[in-house]
């Protein structure tokens, strides 16, 4: 007994300092257990190593039992969080699209009184339909940000669940809703924030056969993925629609974000990045780490493109890629022109 509890012990604290979440080293923790199980139902009484381990196969077929209990009840309860979030919170928003009350003019106000928005730019964001592709690092500010300045309807897409590890830079999850799915724990944070936009949670991963209906339903995507396979799924299907597209990516200390919209001009995703690089050039934020704030700086930014595109304020990064360097404090930005031979839009080269 006290050999395998040494062992759980050391795979968990292995873990811990890995960055592993909590669900992968349960889930070493139940291999060891089940190992320890076979151990005792194959070797002979008085062996050696099942008397190591504990000598009785009653015992170990009681802890699985229990823990077998306990995992069942963790997933019962986040089925009905996640139920819960997603059918029974109140969304009040839809009801007086295009108009305004008393406390949406006084929440909105710093947005009316800016010459570039103003009445007409406020509604245009409430008539508005945004869709945020990953409610993640990115996502997090992004969705916090549309959310609070009035969109009047956000869609977010995202098959993961809320972990302990996404804490230290996705802000929009909290800690008690660890094991939730994070559009329902997103969408339950932006209808308390402003109960006057209207939230649609989509609790799946974005492949081909839903992304062209999906994305018809909305006149803007923010991508926040964290994939090459998405980013460039996310990209055939905005050009295929003729939908602006604002995506960042990011690593370690630095991020980028650009607009990508052939259908006024801009480049596509695909012209700039025609293929995908090695694995090994973009490890993941859990191989090569990130700085936490890093994705709220890049998310709102792309929460600003979002609200200048909507409302037409300014100048938007069409065509034009920003890249980031929180490190060394610098940012520069790189002109893209369309490709002829892009094979998504038919049209970019860096110059």
């Amino acid at each position: 007994m006290i050999m395998v509890a040494a062992m759980a012990a050391v795979l968990w604290g292995t873990g811990m300092a890995m960055g592993a979440p909590h669900r992968a080293r349960w889930i070493m923790i139940g291999l060891l257990l089940v190992a320890v199980m076979f151990v005792q139902v194959v070797l002979p009484d008085g062996h050696p190593l099942r008397e190591a381990t504990g000598g009785d196969a009653r015992l170990w077929a009681l802890v699985l039992a229990a823990a077998g209990f306990v995992w069942i009840y963790r997933q019962f309860l986040g089925a009905v969080k996640g139920r819960i979030a997603a059918h029974d919170a109140p969304d009040p928003a839809p009801a007086q699209k295009g108009s305004f009350s008393d406390t949406e003019l006084n929440r909105y106000a710093r947005h009316i009184v800016l010459r570039e928005v103003g009445g007409t730019g406020q509604k245009a964001l409430k008539d508005a339909k945004v869709l945020v592709v990953g409610a993640g690092g990115l996502g997090s500010p992004v969705l916090q940000y549309l959310a609070a300045a009035g969109v009047g309807t956000i869609g977010v897409i995202d098959d993961d669940i809320v972990e302990n590890a996404n804490l230290q830079r996705q802000v929009i999850h909290l800690d008690d809703r660890i094991g939730l799915p994070k559009v329902h724990s997103a969408a339950e944070a932006m209808r308390a924030q402003n109960p006057f936009v209207s939230v649609k949670a989509y609790h799946r991963r974005l492949d081909d056969s839903v992304a062209p209906e999906l994305f018809a339903e909305y006149d803007l995507v923010l991508d926040g993925s964290d994939n090459f396979d998405t980013r460039y799924l996310v990209n055939e299907t905005c050009v295929a629609g003729g939908i602006p597209l604002i995506a960042a990516a990011l690593t370690q200390w630095e991020g980028q974000i650009c607009v990508y919209d052939p259908a006024n001009g801009a480049p596509c995703f695909a012209c700039i990045f025609p293929d995908r690089p090695e694995p090994a050039l973009v490890p993941s934020c859990a191989e090569a780490g990130v700085i936490g704030p890093l994705p709220g700086v890049i998310g709102s930014m792309m929460a600003v493109e979002a609200v200048k595109l909507i409302t037409g304020a300014g100048d938007v990064l069409r065509g034009r890629l920003m890249i980031y360097d929180a490190l060394y404090a610098d940012t520069r930005t790189i002109t893209a022109k369309r490709r002829p031979d892009c094979a998504v839009c038919g049209g970019s080269h860096l110059s």
